[in-house]
Order: structure tokens, then sequence, then C-alpha cells
């Protein structure tokens, strides 16, 4: 039961950590230019470098074989990820529920609810994600 706190512990520090964005604003001293936005930034400067960003996008397309590629290994590699994990945990509740007592027999049915309910969600996910990569194939 500890190691299952200590995962979710990681797991949720490392979603915080990699969720934070960091916002770099131009600003201005100058009060004539409108309190906090630099001289050059109008209407056409914002249109001409949304279509320079967009044009750039175009002359980058990724070939549709790599894209597919890095789906598959990405794919793959979370799906044996998530095998192992369930196979751990699964095997950590049941030694626990053969060699424990009767009031730990109740706590780890509890656990083992919550075992199969995420066993579900993962796995639904991989066979929603393989059959969304299917019809966009198609």
């Amino acid at each position: 039961m500890k190691v299952l706190k200590y995962i979710t512990v990681l797991i949720i520090t490392i979603v915080l950590l990699f969720s934070t964005s960091i916002v770099k604003a131009a600003t201005s001293d100058d009060p004539q230019s409108g309190g906090g936005a630099t001289s050059d930034t109008t209407i056409g400067t914002i249109i001409s470098g949304a279509d320079d960003f967009l044009n750039m996008g175009d002359s980058n397309v990724l070939p549709e074989d790599n894209i597919q590629e890095m789906s598959n290994i990405i794919y793959n590699t979370l799906l044996i990820i998530g095998i192992i994990i369930a196979v751990i945990v699964g095997l950590f509740l049941g030694i626990q529920f053969v060699t424990g007592s009767v009031e730990q027999k109740s706590k780890i049915t509890e656990s083992l609810i919550a075992y199969i309910v995420g066993c579900v969600v993962i796995f639904g996910a991989f066979g929603i994600w393989k059959l969304v990569v299917t019809v966009l194939q198609s």
C-alpha cells in the first residue's frame, strides 16, 4: 500500500513540475507606448508574424511514416510500462491478500476495486488510442 502511495505522489509531483508555464511579456517604460506594449507591436506586425509562423509550418511537414512510427513506439513503450506496473501492483496486492488477516483482507479488497478500475481505465485508454490511430489511417 505504501508503494502505491509513493507512486501516486511521484506521478503528481512530475505532473506539477511539467505543467508550469513561463510567460515573458515585453514591457516599456514609455507612457506614450500604451503602458506595457512595445512600440513595434501593431496589428500588422502580429498578423505578419502569424503568417510567417504558418508558412514555416508548411515547409516543415513531417512524413506520415515518421508520425506513424513514432506513435507506435510511444504506444508500445507506454503499454509495456502499464502492463509491468499492473502486474507488480497485482502481485503485491495478491500476496498481501493471501498472507493477511481478516481485517487486512477487507482493506485489500477495497484496494483491489481501485486496482481493477485503474486497469480498465489504463488499458481502455490504450484501446481507444489504437482505435483512433487505425481509423485515422484508413
